[in-house]
């Protein structure tokens, strides 16, 4: 679980460390500000992959309200951010699609982004995030056709380092018949593209 008290205190620190002084009037409450900033923006990290299935495992049964339907489900441009393990950089203007081939259950589209979102909220890889947020949405719909495709803009890249912004990287995580089946696959990117 995240230490609200760990993180004002290394706050304090890294202020003393940048050379500035934690007590004068615009960083007092820096370091509270912060905690509770972290305690919102890495919410996901106190929950695995199992616990976000449980929370967002709302279905419907083949057969009840949902009638026959054998195509695909895509929810496209879902806005999320995260944040980069390895300099806890912004990930921003990121879209992820998800895409999946339902079974006997139908996934919530709203559960859909509140999946994204919660795995969003961790130190990440957008790699990762992808990887993720499929086997989270295989949990749920128990189907094993899910796809995932991310779009993002990396502080890391934009402002130090290289520095330069507005360079975008793609990912794609595919399962089941999305990795073996071209014309299924083909269908995914061309729903997909702008």
């Amino acid at each position: 679980m995240i230490n609200r008290q760990r993180i004002e205190s290394a706050v304090t620190e890294l202020l003393l460390a940048l050379g500035d002084d934690p007590n004068r009037e615009g960083l007092k409450e820096t370091p509270k500000r912060v905690a509770k900033m972290y305690m919102e923006v890495f919410e996901g990290m106190n929950y695995t992959n199992s616990d976000i299935a449980r929370m967002f495992d709302k279905c419907f049964d083949e057969g009840s309200e949902i009638p026959d339907y054998n195509g695909m489900v895509l929810m496209k441009d879902i806005p999320i951010f995260s944040y980069c393990e390895h300099h806890l950089a912004l990930m921003y203007n990121m879209h992820v699609s998800v895409a999946y081939l339902p079974g006997k259950k139908v996934i919530g589209l709203s559960k859909i982004a509140r999946i994204a979102d919660m795995v969003g909220k961790r130190l990440q890889l957008q790699e990762r995030i992808g990887k993720d947020i499929a086997e989270i949405i295989e949990m749920v719909t128990g189907s094993s056709d899910v796809a995932v495709i991310i779009t993002a803009e990396h502080a890391c890249m934009a402002t130090r380092g290289i520095r330069k912004p507005g360079t975008k990287t793609r990912t794609s995580t595919l399962r089941g018949k999305f990795m073996t089946e071209t014309s299924l696959r083909n269908e995914l990117l061309l729903l997909n593209s702008d």
